[in-house]
């Protein structure tokens, strides 16, 4: 019996590790291959020209993808990594690739841009809804698609892959996410060459351009490298956090302490609510206006409003423009919402059933943490119902709720050098792409002298990153912005947009002009649109080849002395220089170098220049401010002539 038992037991044991055996071979006959997050489902793959595919697997594993009916093989190296080539692909799709046991489904192949930089081009089409609502709400295109690629950086090293991400195709939904340029100048390539556009968007709200430059890059500009050395120390960023965090922490839980409307909230703030203490402002308006100077804290707001039985019952939203810097809104004691930062269009929407007829109140808390707090002028404050609404300007009840002492200002670490290159542009550089599409400035202003140098280390830097020596780099200049001055006058704004003008040395570049798109209120002007067909003419002309589309507006060339006049000629003509109008915008100087405004006249393909007063002048400016908002020449295409200054 022993006996059996012992033979029963020993072939039990077998068939056990046999059976071990044959699960372990089969897993590891096809273990699991990782693919980076940009080869996905609904991927856009860049026609013409040789892709890669990457990804990792175990050591010395064997790769094997099936794509349109070609098998393409290859082995895991040491460490696991993998590579495989693919030949050009013409446009076309949806197809389903197979690499070992993931099938990858719905792939389009046409054209794939990189559109990067900062807030106007993160900037969704839902923050532009006042423009192109109406075109949203049809918009449908499988076609056109995006991959956002999250927000994430890395000091030490270049990552291996995205954070996260996932292609998107366009529908009324998806599209409100999208990038607003990089939408419009995708709509613009689809409707011109019917072949699918894939956006590949890597941008980051206020990022200077030191933060997209890989470490090689920055050896050029050996001060950022050094920060980076400090950001690299063990425990530095979160000792800078835990302080921050506290420091903040602490400011708000003091403010709402010392803040006594607080209570009032929390009882509804109704109609029978005692405001005969209360002061009057009139807003739109900043503090300092009116008495409240460099003051930091909260203020509450209300007004009282008559509503007729005709807007009752119904939703409604409430436009409050944009406020500096946090505010929390009530109608009628009910919370409505709140946001933290001076930027998005405030639009809250009120429930029906919320507004009665007759009187009803808004109440806002605006808390400001330093600088100049308040509501920008030249938005919409509304109240809108249906077909009706309600102007909000005017008189308000104020009161302070608390005031502070200024709140000191975080530190952003994904606006440090070379963070945002490593962790969202070099995981992506084996992926093929068409061209790359630039909006970025604003936040290298105040470093303008050095702005030339790094946007052209940069192209470069990609470039040889994707191991394209010509890969096309369009960019936006940046448009006119804050408030327009009545005499000529120096300006670091028009100062960056002369950097990236004289980066157009660069060869297959091409800048987009802007200077009539901007708004003097807002650093994210909506018209973007129109900022995404210009790029578009942009890429047929340069990366396309459409040498006889005009893509440019004029460009200053040189200039010649006659008299007391300068007479300027221009490249980018187009079709002609025109103007509507009479010529504004122009300055001139003698050898003063006082700048004056000046007259001018467009004459054939020239401009002539001049004061009556400067007899013998040496140099022209045109549109040299921050917001030139009466800038006018362009040529006939309708193409803007860039800020320039000739020689001083």
């Amino acid at each position: 019996m022993n006996i059996l038992f012992q033979t029963y037991k020993n072939s039990f044991w077998k068939e056990i590790i046999l059976l071990f055996l044959l699960i372990f071979s089969i897993t590891f006959a096809h273990a699991e291959v990782r693919l980076p997050r940009l080869i996905a489902d609904g991927m856009i793959l860049q026609r013409n020209t040789e892709l890669k595919l990457w990804g990792w697997a175990s050591p010395k594993e064997k790769i094997e993808i099936l794509f349109k009916n070609i098998v393409y093989h290859t082995v895991a190296d040491a460490s696991g990594r993998w590579k495989v080539k693919l030949p050009a692909q013409k446009a076309g799709g949806p197809y389903t690739m197979t690499i070992n046991d993931k099938d990858i489904k719905d792939i389009l192949v046409g054209d794939v841009w990189l559109c990067s930089g900062q807030s106007n081009m993160e900037l969704p089409i839902s923050r532009v809804l006042d423009f192109y609502k109406s075109e949203v709400d049809t918009a449908n295109n499988s076609k056109i698609r995006e991959f956002a690629i999250p927000l994430k950086y890395d000091f030490n090293a270049p990552a291996q892959d995205l954070s996260g991400g996932a292609w998107m195709a366009v529908n009324p939904k998806n599209v409100l996410h999208f990038s607003a340029v990089a939408y419009f100048f995708a709509k613009d390539l689809y409707q011109k060459y019917g072949v699918p556009v894939g956006i590949i968007r890597s941008a980051v709200g206020g990022s200077p351009i030191e933060a997209w430059l890989s470490e090689d890059a920055l050896k050029q500009f050996p001060s950022y490298l050094e920060r980076v050395k400090v950001l690299r120390t063990d425990g530095y960023m979160d000792s800078i956090r835990a302080r921050e965090n506290k420091r903040s922490t602490d400011w708000n839980v003091t403010l709402y302490k010392a803040d006594k409307g607080v209570s009032s909230a929390t009882k509804g703030f109704d109609n029978a609510y005692d405001t005969s203490d209360w002061g009057t402002m009139s807003l739109p308006s900043f503090w300092s206006d009116n008495g409240l100077k460099e003051f930091n804290g909260s203020v509450w707001f209300r007004k009282e409003v008559d509503l007729p039985a005709s807007m009752v019952g119904k939703s409604a939203i409430l436009r409050l423009g944009c406020i500096v810097d946090c505010d929390s809104v009530f109608v009628n004691g009910n919370f409505l919402g709140t946001i933290s930062y001076r930027y998005p269009p405030r639009i809250y929407t009120v429930s029906a059933g919320l507004l009665k007829e007759g009187i009803n109140n808004i109440t806002i808390r605006v808390i400001n943490y330093s600088g100049q707090g308040g509501f920008v002028k030249d938005k919409p404050y509304k109240l809108i119902v249906g077909n009706e609404e309600i102007n909000l300007t005017g008189k308000w009840k104020y009161k302070v709720g608390a005031q502070m002492d200024a709140l000191e200002s975080t530190t952003f670490f994904q606006y440090k050098p070379l963070g945002l290159y490593n962790a969202m542009i070099a995981p992506i550089t084996n992926y093929a792409i068409k061209g790359v599409v630039w909006y970025q400035g604003e936040s290298n202003t105040d470093r303008y002298s050095e702005y030339e140098s790094m946007l052209s280390s940069l192209i470069k830097n990609w470039r040889n990153k994707w191991s394209k020596p010509n890969l096309p780099f369009i960019y936006v200049q940046l448009p006119n912005f804050m408030e327009v001055k009545k005499e000529p006058s120096e300006s670091n704004w028009a100062m960056l947009r002369e950097a990236q003008l004289n980066t157009l040395k660069v060869p297959n570049t091409a800048m987009v002009v802007t200077i009539d798109l901007g708004e003097w209120n807002d650093i994210h002007p909506l018209n973007k649109k129109e900022v995404g067909r210009r790029l578009s003419l942009a890429a047929q002309n340069i990366a396309y080849g459409e040498m006889h589309v005009v893509s440019s507006g004029p460009i200053y060339k040189s200039m010649t002395i006659k008299e007391n006049k300068i007479i300027l000629s221009f490249t980018g003509l187009g079709s002609g220089l025109t103007s509507d109008g009479e010529l504004k915008e122009f300055a001139i100087a003698g050898s003063d170098h006082k700048f004056v405004w000046a007259k001018a006249r467009i004459d054939s393909d020239k401009v002539i220049v001049w004061n009556d007063d400067i007899k013998q002048p040496v140099s022209v400016r045109y549109a040299w401010a921050d917001n030139p908002d009466s800038a006018n020449l362009r040529n006939k295409e309708g193409l803007s002539a860039s800020p320039f200054r000739t020689n001083e």
